[in-house]
């Protein structure tokens, strides 16, 4: 059974570890390059109060281009092993492609998260035999093409569309909706107005009564307000969660808990509410 049910009956939002094991991701790209290090930080994040560590192989930063499937299991499958070798913790792989989703489930990981909602060629049918829950994301285009003059006539209408489409697809496929996490994409294929408008408008997405992940950690829209992305990100969390975000996807997994506790304490009106 995955870690993530459990863990989503809690009364407070989730925050899920971007753990980035690429030579090119838009923020840390390289920094966790290395099986070792990137261990050690899943470690790191673990202790800092990580409920999720999200692990991808494959960059979707604006203009990357895709690696083979191949190239991802070599990046991805011994820190996936690595962590489950000493920590229970709930591991996601950040990934499309139908070969990494299968060998990875036979690793312990606890969710699927994809980028292209199981649109790749084989992907809705592996994520079926996992039998693992699935983030689906909403993604205009390609990352490598996605920020090229991105264009809505009503962008929430659109991402609604997409979501009861790809909850259909799923429902054929044998993945129940109790199986699906639903994220609206910050950052892919959006404009900074379209971002700043989807946390805004994040409850415009509960009507499909499924959990919501935001992720806006660093992203550019962040830095185009602010030059300290962490305090940014911080503040689109939080904010983020007020409007009705389930599982927030962060890289700066201490501050962000830390933020989250003194939310929910004076949500709460308690200093015990978080120890």
């Amino acid at each position: 059974m995955s870690r993530l049910a459990p863990l989503l009956d809690k009364s407070r939002p989730l925050v899920m570890g971007i753990l980035n094991v690429t030579p090119d991701s838009f923020s840390d790209g390289g920094k966790f390059f290395s099986p070792s290090t990137a261990i050690e930080q899943a470690g790191r994040m673990i202790a800092d109060g990580a409920d999720i560590i999200d692990v991808g192989g494959e960059s979707t930063r604006p203009g990357a281009q895709e690696v083979s499937a191949d190239e991802e299991l070599e990046r991805v499958v011994p820190v996936i092993g690595g962590i489950r070798e000493h920590s229970e913790i709930c591991i996601s792989v950040d990934t499309s492609s139908p070969e990494v989703m299968l060998e990875s489930s036979l690793l312990g990981i606890d969710i699927l998260n994809d980028v292209r909602a199981l649109r790749r060629s084989g992907a809705m049918e592996a994520a079926a035999r996992t039998g693992l829950p699935v983030c689906l994301m909403h993604m205009k285009g390609e990352p490598g093409t996605m920020q090229v003059a991105p264009c809505y006539e009503d962008i929430m209408q659109e991402i609604n569309g997409f979501f009861m489409e790809r909850i259909a697809a799923c429902g054929k496929a044998g993945i129940g909706v109790d199986r699906l996490v639903l994220d609206p994409g910050f950052g892919f294929g959006k404009t900074p107005e379209h971002n700043l408008q989807l946390v805004n408008k994040l409850g415009c997405f509960k009507g499909h009564g499924l959990p919501l992940l935001v992720g806006l950690s660093r992203k550019s829209t962040i830095t185009r307000i602010t030059d300290n992305p962490l305090v940014g990100s911080i503040a689109g969390a939080l904010l983020a969660v007020a409007r009705g975000a389930n599982i927030i996807r962060v890289h700066d997994v201490a501050e962000t808990v830390s933020a989250l506790n003194v939310a929910s304490a004076i949500n709460a009106e308690s200093l015990e509410a978080e120890k």
